[in-house]
């Protein structure tokens, strides 16, 4: 795998990136990865400040000089923004992965840094767009992916972007094993973003009931959620989740328009103690509703990130 063009632009050993996963990605997920000879993204908006951050790259840097990335929303809902783009620049993280928004301002101020740009895509018509504004790669966010997903197939979405874009396409959705790594790759992908199998890992830092959710259940109980996002999400089907439902309702609505009501909610919640008010408003948090997509089907047991990675690439 050494002689992938991919994995070879980034100086990695294979042409796999561990995905960035809203509170699930932290420091010792990412040493992990690099050490085994893949890369990493870690979300910006892991951390609460811009020096924890700064601390986070730092100590990955501590322990390892291989190459990682951070992943940025870039949408107006991210006002933190400006600064987490600054400190990658100073910073020099070796590329950027871009969600939720145009790329256009990062790609312009990375590119004279040489800090490469991945934007994740769901289409033809998006690809295009990110391709060009100067993008370095595209990631190929399939239906098949954990959190948010995409509308196709990689059967559908990686054939269609190698056709029509000339920028690597990297596949993001539906790999946990050796066969579906070496899948991706037959249908055209330049690498791989994994992410749900890198939950149920010994470094990663979420509950225990949350990574024995990844054993205990499997693909058929994966489902679409907008309770948390507003947009749809990949979740495990969990008794709590069945509780809460899938679909928005009016109040979830109104306060996802109106911020300046949550606070208020909260209050005449916690003065009135209306428990059903409480659970349908603000019960689907990412700490209550687990993130995931169907490869969980393949997760048996929870590994160091090393010994994930040798399966995976078939070791």
């Amino acid at each position: 795998m050494t002689e992938n063009a991919f994995a070879q632009s980034l100086g990695i050993k294979y042409p796999v990136i561990m995905a960035p996963m809203f509170l699930v990605s932290n420091a010792k997920m990412i040493i992990a990865a690099l050490e085994s000879g893949i890369s990493a993204a870690v979300p910006a908006l892991n951390y609460r400040s811009d020096e924890e951050f700064r601390k986070a790259i730092q100590e990955i840097r501590s322990k390892t000089s291989q190459p990682f990335g951070v992943n940025l929303i870039v949408n107006k809902s991210n006002f933190k923004l400006d600064t987490q783009l600054k400190t990658c620049l100073e910073m020099k993280v070796a590329f950027i992965i871009t969600s939720l928004g145009s790329p256009e301002e990062v790609i312009k101020k990375c590119k004279p840094q040489g800090i490469k740009v991945y934007c994740d895509v769901v289409d033809l018509k998006y690809a295009q767009k990110v391709e060009a504004l100067g993008a370095d790669g595209l990631i190929a966010v399939n239906s098949n992916a954990g959190g948010h997903c995409g509308p196709m197939k990689p059967e559908e979405l990686i054939p269609l972007l190698k056709k029509n874009c000339k920028i690597p396409v990297i596949s993001a959705g539906g790999v946990a094993t050796h066969e579906e790594y070496k899948k991706a790759l037959a249908l055209g992908a330049d690498g791989l973003s994994i992410g749900t199998v890198f939950i149920a890992s010994d470094e990663s830092p979420v509950s225990a009931d949350y990574k024995n959710a990844l054993i205990q259940f499997g693909a058929k109980d994966i489902v679409l959620t907008d309770k948390l996002s507003g947009s749809h999400l990949t979740v495990i089907n969990t008794p709590y989740v069945q509780g809460l439902g899938t679909k928005v309702n009016w109040l979830e609505k109104m306060l996802k328009k109106n911020k300046w009501l949550k606070k208020y909610v909260k209050l005449f919640v916690a003065l009135r103690g209306m428990k059903a008010i409480e659970k349908a408003a603000f019960g689907a948090t990412y700490q209550t509703v687990w993130c995931a997509g169907p490869s969980i089907e393949h997760i048996h047991s929870i590994r160091p990130v090393k010994d994930i990675v040798k399966d995976l690439v078939g070791e």
